[in-house]
């Protein structure tokens, strides 16, 4: 099931896309959205009557965390290489916070305070209620569903700073969606789930789920031993090898397979 929150200019609402995805991850011309009672995540899929065609609304981030999206560092091995560092022995994990959360299409903002920003894609895991000290095995008790994300870094920064806050807090530096798919399960990924990045229609990034060092129950007992989750939160789970700068002007696309493809524009913060 793919959920979704969009708006037609007022408050937002929730539904579920229904239909096939095109081999671009993108919905099929007859795809439409069934309207939701309320959010998923409180009061449990209640399906109403209304439908809506994509073209009549405006798809926003299909979550925004009620606390925190936790990150996490250096979960591929190609990319903790590039990045100059070995492999964390534990999780590495940073927190973002929720209002650096945009939505599909909305435009990352440029900040001033960096030359140097760079685009991350990433699978996310979205928290389906209220745990702590989760056993790995029991990881999929806690989960909602999935969705894409782009852990926008400004990499001048982080190397300045000597930590992770400001170079991944400025807001719009978090984009998620296009939606969240719940009818998957951590083994999904284990496997092998394709990610790419692409930056103004040329592959940067290309790797596959299955290359994560930790995978999503090791991480979601690893974060939940340090902090109480909520329903909502996300786990970003790392990014693959790859990751380089954006420029203004610049569109990014990360796209997974079976989860769809976030785009999103770069734009000067003003």
């Amino acid at each position: 099931m793919r959920i979704v929150r969009f708006t037609q200019g007022e408050e937002p609402s929730y539904g579920v896309l229904t239909g096939d995805l095109d081999e671009y991850g993108q919905p099929a011309d007859d795809a439409v959205i069934v309207g939701l009672a309320g959010d998923p995540l409180y009061v449990g899929i209640k399906l109403l009557e209304k439908e809506y065609r994509l073209d009549e609304v405006r798809l926003l981030a299909p979550v925004l965390p009620r606390s925190k999206v936790v990150g996490i560092g250096k979960n591929y091995a190609a990319h903790a290489a590039e990045m100059g560092g070995p492999v964390p022995e534990e999780p590495l994990m940073f927190l973002k916070p929720n209002t650096s959360v945009v939505g599909p299409g909305d435009a990352i903002q440029y900040p001033r305070q960096s030359s140097n920003v760079h685009y991350e894609g990433e699978l996310a895991v979205v928290i389906g209620r209220i745990c702590r000290d989760v056993p790995a095995e029991q990881a999929t008790d806690v989960i909602h569903g999935y969705t894409i994300a782009n852990d926008v870094t400004a990499r001048d920064l982080q190397k300045s700073d000597g930590q992770f806050t400001r170079a991944k807090g400025f807001d719009s530096f978090c984009p998620l969606g296009p939606w969240i798919e719940t009818d998957l399960d951590p083994n999904d990924f284990t496997a092998g789930r394709r990610v790419q990045t692409f930056l103004n229609g040329e592959v940067v990034q290309d790797g596959t789920t299955a290359d994560m060092v930790f995978d999503i129950p090791a991480l979601i007992a690893h974060v939940s031993s340090v902090m109480t989750l909520l329903p909502g939160d996300v786990i970003l789970t790392g990014t693959p090898e790859g990751v380089g700068p954006l420029e203004v002007g610049d569109e990014v696309e990360v796209s997974i397979e079976g989860l769809g493809t976030l785009i999103n524009k770069v734009e000067a913060r003003s």
